[in-house]
């Protein structure tokens, strides 16, 4: 056993934060060999009961849960910053000819090594990832966060019409390669798979058929893709697929909707979409640095909170008003899901803070989607929680990762409050947690991160 001695963040399972200024982290293995915590509170309700075991004093520091990041492409690493027209101009000119280079085991595993170096360094311990349509961009980015023990989910990218040589797939080859690489990687030590189709307009309905079947027999595996990020996009997807309600509404009709399912941006949404994410569990992945660069518009918190209710005659959770802390006004339990993500490269930094800055602008904005929308402003507390427990829950994978309550692997960042000048000089004048995250979230960046610790097997 470990303990750490500081300020220490967490969340309750309905998602309020809880803040302790002298607080006490305990880990140590469960029955696999896992670290875990075993302990988080008060120091002085928990130092007896530790006292024999050894302990890292951290003044002035603050113990948080690792982030999530619930969407990022680490092969667009280094497409990062590369100026366009917008989504589909920026796909073909940066991003295609870059995956191309993924075919090469070598250049894979170097840019592997960099991506993961990358998400450490700004606290992100979990992040579902897109790799390429290549086999060996995704064994790369498997064996080094396997080296790393990271809790880390990927896939092989589907993408079988309108896309380039260099990154189109075969459909016959692309389902038998998904399949395989399941089998090789899904639930090795900390890893997990994700069933991959680009986004529906790059996969004929072969693929999409197959790739749903394949989700279906393999219901643990998670399932990722974009959705209704452009309207140029939108309009593409429903021309292609007539048959669908709307273009989310195309996943659901080839089974890649349900619990284990994330989906990038969700901006032009109808209530229908809405329910119908709802209704299957299935969650968003919020993106506004990709957003807010691309100019694709903006994810409506507002309406995902108005529809996160579960239909009559089934049990409903508590409510409260929009902007609150926790859960249960947005991506509560039986509501719509949805929590944060870089998307890196058309996401602007792999820091958490600049996300969670993006998305409270983004969320005060007043305008997108099919119809105006009315502008919000999220709590610092839901901000973080919505890249860290929410995210987890988004993931079904609640009480493993993404917060410090007992039982949970001990992925947690160590962060400096005083990191720069003018941070130290308002977190020192915050009269509240809020005040304390809210000086985090916008004035923060990788320089806040101390140090990031992830769960060893023992």
């Amino acid at each position: 056993m470990q303990s750490w001695r500081a300020s220490l963040l967490r969340f309750d399972p309905d998602g309020q934060a809880l803040f302790d200024e002298d607080g006490l982290l305990v880990v140590g293995p469960n029955a696999e060999g896992r670290q875990v915590v075993l302990a988080a509170g008060a120091h002085a309700a928990l130092a007896a009961q530790y006292a024999d075991v050894p302990c890292t004093h951290l003044p002035g520091r603050i113990l948080a849960p690792g982030f999530v990041d619930l969407h990022i492409h680490y092969p667009q690493t280094d497409v990062i910053g590369s100026p366009a027209e917008g989504l589909l101009p920026w796909l073909e000119h940066y991003t295609f000819p870059h995956e191309a280079q993924f075919a090469d085991e070598a250049h894979a595993a170097s840019v592997a090594r960099f991506f993961c170096d990358e998400l450490l360094r700004n606290g992100v311990t979990t992040s579902l990832t897109f790799s390429t349509s290549h086999v060996p961009s995704v064994n790369a980015l498997f064996a080094e966060a396997q080296r790393r023990h990271m809790r880390l989910i990927t896939g092989k990218v589907l993408q079988d019409r309108h896309s380039p040589d260099g990154v189109r797939d075969d459909t016959e080859q692309s389902l038998i390669d998904t399949e395989a690489l399941i089998q090789q990687w899904h639930g090795v030590d900390r890893l997990g798979y994700a069933i991959t189709p680009r986004f529906a307009p790059s996969c004929t309905e072969a693929q999409l058929r197959g790739a749903g079947e394949l989700a279906a027999q393999y219901p643990d595996v998670w399932v990722q893709s974009h959705v209704a990020e452009n309207l140029d996009e939108v309009a593409w997807a429903r021309a292609l697929f007539p048959d669908s309600r709307s273009y989310l509404a195309i996943y659901a009709d080839h089974g890649l909707m349900r619990p284990r399912a994330v989906y990038a941006h969700c901006i032009h949404f109808d209530d229908d979409d809405r329910r119908l994410m709802r209704d299957t569990r299935t969650a968003a992945a919020v993106s506004p640095t990709s957003n807010l660069f691309l100019g694709s518009g903006f994810f409506d918190f507002a309406a995902a909170d108005r529809v996160g209710f579960l239909p009559p005659g089934r049990p409903k959770a508590e409510t409260a008003p929009s902007g609150g802390s926790g859960p249960r006004e947005a991506g509560e339990r039986g509501g719509m899901l949805y929590g944060l993500a870089s998307d890196v490269g058309g996401g602007t930094s792999f820091s958490p803070f600049v996300t969670m800055r993006a998305a409270y602008f983004t969320g005060r904005a007043a305008t997108t989607g099919f119809a105006a929308k009315p502008g919000i402003s999220l709590a610092p507390e839901k901000l973080w929680w919505l890249h860290t427990a929410g995210a987890a829950r988004a993931l079904d994978l609640e009480g493993v990762i993404g917060n410090l309550q007992p039982g949970c692997e001990a992925d947690f960042v160590v962060l400096n409050p005083a990191a720069t000048p003018l941070l130290a000089r308002r977190t020192s004048q915050a009269d509240s947690l809020a005040e304390l995250l809210f000086a985090l979230i916008v004035l923060g960046d990788d320089r806040v991160v101390e140090q990031t610790v992830i769960s060893q097997a023992q």
